[in-house]
C-alpha cells in the first residue's frame, strides 16, 4: 500500500507541475465566452471560459421546459491540458478575431448579447453584439466579414466546449 500512496504523491506532483508549466507557457492566453438574454423564463445563458491555468469553467442556465420554475443551473469545471489550451489558442489565433472591430456589429438589444473576451499575446480585446440567430442575419450586417468571423469563432468554440464538456461528464462505463 505505501507504493500505491507513493505513486498517488507522485501523480499528484506532477499534476501541480504540469499545471505550473501551462500556466508559465500560457500566461497571456485567456477566454471568455458569454451569451444570454432576459426574457420570459429569466436570465438564460451559456458561458464559458479557459484561464491560463487550464481550468475550464461552462455553465448553462435554462428555465423554458419547467415553465416558470427555477431550474438549477448546469455547471461544469474541468482542467484541460496543455494541448487542448494550445489547441484554443490555434482556433483564436487562425481566425483572425484580433483584427476585427464590433464598432458596425448589431448591437445588443431585447434577443440578447454576446460577448467575447480574449488575452492573447498580450493584447486584450473584447467583443459585444446581439444574439445572432443565423448566417443571413451576419451577411445583412453593415460589417458582415467582421461579423462572419466573430460567427465561425464562436461556433467552433462552442462545439470545442460542447465536446469536452461530453467527454468528462457524459461517458458512462461499458458494460459488459
Amino acid at each position: 500500500l505505501e507504493t500505491d500512496f507513493a505513486c498517488v504523491d507522485c501523480a499528484r506532483q506532477a499534476q501541480v507541475i504540469d499545471r505550473a508549466n501551462m500556466a508559465a507557457a500560457t500566461d497571456d492566453f485567456y477566454l471568455r465566452y458569454y451569451q444570454g438574454h432576459h426574457g420570459k423564463w429569466g436570465h438564460e445563458f451559456i458561458e464559458f471560459e479557459f484561464r491560463p491555468d487550464g481550468r475550464m469553467r461552462y455553465a448553462n442556465n435554462s428555465n423554458y421546459k419547467n415553465e416558470g420554475q427555477r431550474d438549477d443551473m448546469i455547471t461544469r469545471e474541468v482542467f484541460v491540458g496543455q494541448s487542448v489550451l494550445g489547441e484554443v489558442q490555434r482556433i483564436v489565433e487562425e481566425s483572425e478575431i484580433t483584427k476585427e472591430d464590433d464598432h458596425n456589429w448589431p448591437i445588443p438589444d431585447r434577443v440578447g448579447k454576446q460577448e467575447l473576451e480574449v488575452i492573447l499575446n498580450g493584447q486584450h480585446i473584447s467583443f459585444t453584439c446581439t444574439k445572432l440567430g443565423s448566417v443571413l442575419q451576419v451577411q445583412q450586417s453593415k460589417d458582415p466579414e467582421g461579423l462572419r468571423v466573430f460567427y465561425y469563432l464562436v461556433q467552433d468554440l462552442k462545439c470545442l466546449v460542447f465536446s469536452i464538456v461530453a467527454a468528462h461528464f457524459k461517458i458512462q462505463p461499458i458494460s459488459k
